[in-house]
């Protein structure tokens, strides 16, 4: 072989990295501000305050609202998940070690951008304390979560997520009403992935959940408005927007391809008062009565 990539393999690989980082990638994506196409290392994402309604007398001026514009500025990060693919060694394993080298690479990228967004809602001063002990205390805490938000004045838009880890998750589903589908509409949202309409919101089980599995877990209930994720330009594989990107490198002195998945990205939040912290006790026994 010479020392060029070979076109139909990098034309195949580009394909399947495309197709498992779509069908695989970030569950939380699509549940924040998303701005792709990011030139340079940081954007902007601007918040508008609330107006307030007033009144005036016949011919008089009209006093403005002067509403406040402030920003969020997010700072992108440059991720790598590469790996070898041995020229012999293709033929003489059963699998699909380019298939399999694309679904690893690009599950990594995706698990990164759920672990910056996760990060960005840490810094939220709205904190819930979820207690799996009791059928009352799991229902009650749920809906102190959602009530949270209301408070706040969050939107009843139908852009509310709340994701919990494994553990929550069964704990919810031993309530009746979030449950039974008499109560609760299962969206068709993700492939692999069970969403349920319940109080206005769409919840979800995600594993990436900041300590899933330990004492100190915290889950996040927030509104898509409330915080963006930006990535930068990659064009040398898919088209414009998309986040993940592969470099194809032959080595004749290692008689292997390098295949690097890169991305650039980065998240922030942008109202904290849409972000809800919900802490838990992720090894609590369920209750069984």
């Amino acid at each position: 072989m010479s020392t060029s990539i070979s076109t139909a393999f990098v034309a195949e690989y580009e394909a399947d990295v495309h197709h498992v980082f779509q069908r695989n990638g970030a569950k939380l994506l699509g549940t924040v501000r998303y701005r792709p196409d990011v030139v340079g290392s940081t954007d902007t994402f601007q918040k508008i305050g609330q107006g307030t309604a007033v009144t005036k007398s016949r011919h008089a001026q009209i006093t403005p609202m002067n509403v406040d514009h402030t920003t969020a500025t997010v700072t992108l990060s440059d991720f790598y998940a590469g790996d070898w693919v041995d020229k012999l060694d293709e033929s003489k394993i059963k699998h699909d070690e380019r298939q399999a080298l694309a679904k690893a690479g690009a599950m990594a990228l995706g698990r990164k951008v759920d672990d910056q967004i996760f990060e960005s809602m840490d810094g939220t001063t709205n904190d819930v304390t979820w207690t799996l002990t009791s059928y009352a205390t799991i229902r009650n805490s749920a809906l102190d979560v959602i009530e949270t938000l209301y408070e706040n004045n969050v939107p009843d838009d139908g852009d509310i997520y709340v994701a919990v880890t494994p553990h929550m998750w069964s704990a919810l589903m031993l309530l009746e009403q979030f449950a039974s589908s008499r109560y609760v509409t299962d969206l068709p949202y993700q492939t692999g992935r069970t969403v349920k309409d319940w109080q206005g919101a769409k919840w979800f089980m995600h594993n990436g959940v900041p300590g899933r599995g330990t004492s100190a877990v915290k889950a996040y209930a927030w509104h898509k408005s409330a915080v963006g994720y930006a990535s930068g330009v990659n064009t040398n594989v898919y088209t414009e927007g998309n986040m993940a990107s592969a470099d194809i490198t032959w080595h004749g002195d290692r008689a292997a391809h390098f295949i690097n998945h890169m991305m650039s990205g980065g998240a922030v939040m942008i109202d904290s008062t849409g972000v809800v912290e919900i802490d838990a006790n992720d090894t609590t026994a369920l209750p069984t009565s």
